[in-house]
């Protein structure tokens, strides 16, 4: 009994204390709010709330810097209860303090945390590719130690072979481009947030075409001579290949992790090494230009056309792929996960895996790859055509439909065995190495590289404010 009374006097001179006292002094506070981080990390926020408003008054008009990381940690845990309206209350106190105390790094990561609740830090990213133009309009945001891509927008593209340089595909490339900054304009995301590019794919195929290439230019920019865009027509399958590793793989696990990524006109990947150094690798034909080099004299017919495939993709095996895997690259050699992309991947999960559709990151095998290249090549109906009546979930199912309809529409039979030809050879090539291997696909990994090119931008602008000066 004589415990019991001595419990309870300790716990009611504990609440009354947590009820009665503000901080004395800016030691005091500090610990507070030292606290309030703690108790706001073992999920405790009301807790975390009462102790931080409890360290204000000491440190309110005193010490402008712990006054707002109050300001901050407060504006985080409203955040963590998903209560935007004081998150961004707290967060503009703290942004206006940092701002004063010239902590230029606090400060932009204030601007990005209101920009992300209000909806004002979108971005637009155009991919004008081999395949044809696509749109994302999407913001960044920061979770479990990386950025990730919170999709707003990202309509279906119509299939259209731009590589191929005619008329009727320019024409159908306009019109796409044109419904895209149409989309663009509605959500009011200024210039220096749109990023409008030319795929590594097209600049290698049109590279060989420059006429085409410059007409291609000049009827796509022409459609928005009054927002002073630009198309950057100089990236390279490596520059690409880096930014689909920014925008696809958190930066945490770089150095475990390698990236290829199946285009329509190339295949391309790599890996940093640590000092954040990108080794690139590329091989110039991809899931849609290697179906146009083996018709180039004429269309063949099926069947000739999967022996014409199997001759081509060994010989690229044998002088390139297999090359390079074997004599280079040790960084491919060493790291065990591979994060893989483009629209092949795309649709061998969509195809054998439908009930996955919600997945960011969908593991596969080698056994997949295999299975998925055989079923190209002689039960393709049955491959397009995946069950779907056993996804309960309807608004999976719904993504299932839709994946697979998307897929049946991007790709032909032709390229469905080109492409999955081409990944059983890099698949096989990373297992031949003596580092086992373990394959990810990661989903709107077609607009990784776009992702990339402003994530890119965001992380430098912190690594240089911290340099600065850490704060």
């Amino acid at each position: 009994m004589r415990q019991f009374f001595t419990l309870l006097l300790f716990f009611s001179f504990w609440a009354n204390w947590g009820v009665a006292q503000n901080a004395k002094d800016v030691p005091e506070a500090v610990r507070f709010i030292k606290l309030g981080n703690t108790l706001r990390a073992v999920d405790k926020p009301q807790q975390a709330i009462d102790i931080l408003v409890r360290a204000l008054p000491a440190v309110r008009g005193k010490d402008p810097y712990w006054e707002a990381v109050a300001y901050e940690n407060l504006g985080l845990t409203f955040y963590d209860q998903e209560n935007s309206l004081d998150a961004v209350r707290y967060f503009q106190k703290a942004l206006d303090l940092y701002k004063q105390l010239n902590f230029a790094a606090s400060e932009t990561a204030m601007r990005e945390l209101i920009g992300e609740l209000n909806g004002s830090n979108l971005y637009a990213g155009i991919d004008i590719g081999a395949s044809g133009v696509k749109l994302a309009i999407f913001r960044t945001k920061y979770e479990n130690g990386f950025y990730t891509k919170d999709i707003k927008s990202k309509p279906d593209a119509p299939n259209v072979t731009l590589v191929s340089g005619t008329a009727q595909s320019f024409q159908i490339g306009r019109d796409v481009m044109k419904a895209y900054l149409d989309s663009i304009n509605k959500y009011n995301i200024p210039k220096e947030r749109i990023y409008i590019a030319f795929s590594s794919g097209i600049n290698e195929s049109l590279g060989k075409m420059p006429g085409q290439k410059r007409k291609l230019y000049e009827q796509l920019i022409a459609l928005a001579p009054n927002r002073n865009l630009r198309i950057d027509t100089t990236l390279t399958a490596a520059r690409e290949a880096e930014l689909f590793t920014v925008g696809s793989v958190p930066r945490r696990v770089w150095q475990t992790t390698s990236c290829m990524d199946f285009g329509s006109g190339n295949v391309k990947g790599g890996y940093f090494d640590a000092n954040k150094n990108f080794h690139a690798i590329s091989f110039p034909l991809g899931t849609k230009s290697l179906v146009l080099q083996i018709e180039k004299k004429g269309s063949l017919d099926l069947e000739a056309f999967k022996k014409e495939a199997q001759k081509a993709v060994k010989a690229i095996a044998d002088t390139s792929i297999n090359v390079e895997f074997n004599t280079g690259h040790v960084g491919l050699q060493q790291r065990k996960t591979v994060a893989l992309g483009g629209g092949i991947t795309w649709a061998l999960v969509s195809y054998l895996y439908p009930d996955k559709a919600n997945m960011t990151a969908v593991p596969i095998t080698i056994a997949d790859v295999e299975r998925f290249r055989s079923a190209a090549q002689s039960a393709y109906q049955a491959l397009i055509n995946p069950d779907l009546t056993d996804i309960a979930d309807p608004a999976i199912r719904a993504k299932a439909v839709r994946d697979v309809g998307n897929v049946q529409n991007q790709f032909n039979q032709k390229q469905i065995i080109a492409g999955s030809l081409l990944l059983e050879a890099v698949v096989k090539a990373y297992t031949n190495t003596a580092v086992g291997k373990r394959f990810v696909f990661i989903r709107d990994s077609d607009i990784g590289w776009v992702t990339g090119k402003f994530l890119e931008s965001i992380n430098r602008e912190y690594e240089q404010k911290i340099a600065a000066g850490g704060r």
